[in-house]
């Protein structure tokens, strides 16, 4: 690769940079700087985007019943136990509703009992021939009655105890309040939302892929996704992919989610923006170690080793290969030796270390 020419003013840039790396006051004569030469060198290749780290098991809490919200126990940012009190709602109707609905069950129980006691001495009487059967089979179905109201009254009471269960908001899982919707005071209605939880595991990664890239995406020998950055990035492959079978018609994006192994997502959280390539094939380019390059606000350069020891040279970077290196665009040429650690190679007498 050709190494273009580089601006009047981009040099003078590169010679202030040079002069301020290279302090005087620490200077150190004859520093061994190991490098490395430059080279194609085959790497794997696809198409890379940029992520989202989403909770793979979030909701949504809604009110179940109308009434002012008379108490919000959490916020943002707090850790909740599964059952644990979130919100009330004010219950007043609904103990109305279940004060009487025991006054109704207790009334049934009291018919079914008076009904029970006569149907049997009903029966008794019609034994020994002082009742006739009409009379018996009218006591027994004044009983049988007496049962299903009994029933009846039971399920009333049971569907009031359950609405008022709906003024009480409660954690379905273990996790953390990721947003709360409502306060203290507020009118709560059925499907209003009140807070949104998460669970912290698992994770998983979630890109927008255009639709013109669909099928480089499907076809993909292999998904990787970037975890931290620098020198600490590494890439990780996701325990389980899916992707949805059609393509948004306003953004013309298909969804794919990665889901994270436990170890891999410990660090991350939720809204976090990771980088997610779909590797094909591999194609020759040149790279050099992502430690080699110096990066100063907008300037991206590497120390390029000559006669004399090092001089700064402005590159310009194109993807990021991982642990192959990041490929040079421009700036360099095959064959060319840079230094592996650009701090020491900028010091005043640096030298360059026997080839590796």
């Amino acid at each position: 690769m050709r190494s273009q020419p580089v601006p009047i003013l981009f040099v003078a840039l590169l010679s202030g940079l040079a002069a301020c790396v290279a302090n005087p006051a620490q200077a150190q004569a004859g520093v061994a700087v190991p490098t490395v030469q430059i080279g194609a060198r085959a790497v794997s290749t696809g198409y890379g985007i940029d992520g989202v780290i989403e909770p793979v098991k979030q909701s949504t809490l809604a009110a179940q019943t109308s009434g002012r919200v008379v108490k919000l126990l959490v916020k943002m940012g707090d850790q909740v136990k599964a059952g644990q009190l979130l919100a009330t709602v004010d219950d007043s109707e609904a103990a109305v509703g279940s004060q009487r609905s025991a006054a109704q069950l207790a009334q049934a129980e009291a018919e079914l009992r008076n009904a029970r006691m006569h149907f049997e001495r009903t029966r008794e009487l019609r034994t020994q021939g002082f009742v006739s059967q009409a009379a018996l089979d009218m006591a027994e179905t004044q009983y049988k009655a007496a049962q299903a109201g009994q029933s009846q009254a039971t399920a009333g009471a049971r569907a009031s105890a359950l609405t008022q269960g709906y003024t009480r908001v409660t954690a379905p899982y273990d996790g953390w309040v990721l947003q709360t919707h409502v306060e203290a005071g507020d009118l709560a209605v059925p499907g209003k939302p009140v807070v949104t939880l998460y669970a912290p595991q698992p994770l998983r990664a979630v890109v927008q892929v255009p639709a013109s890239q669909a099928d480089a995406a499907r076809s993909a020998r292999e998904v990787q996704v970037q975890l931290g950055e620098g020198a600490s990035a590494r890439w990780v492959q996701p325990v389980r992919r899916s992707t949805m079978p059609a393509a948004d018609p306003v953004s013309q994006t298909v969804v794919w989610r990665l889901d994270l192994a436990a170890q891999d997502a410990q660090q991350l959280l939720p809204g976090q923006q990771v980088r997610v390539r779909f590797i094909g094939g591999q194609a020759q380019r040149t790279v050099v170690p992502a430690q080699a390059v110096l990066r100063r606000g907008e300037l991206t350069a590497v120390y390029v080793a000559n006669e004399r020891g090092f001089v700064l040279r402005a590159v310009r970077l194109g993807s990021d290969h991982g642990a192959e290196g990041v490929e040079i665009v421009a700036g360099l040429a095959a064959g060319e030796r840079v230094a592996l650690d650009p701090v020491r190679a900028g010091l005043a007498g640096a030298v360059a270390a026997a080839s590796r």
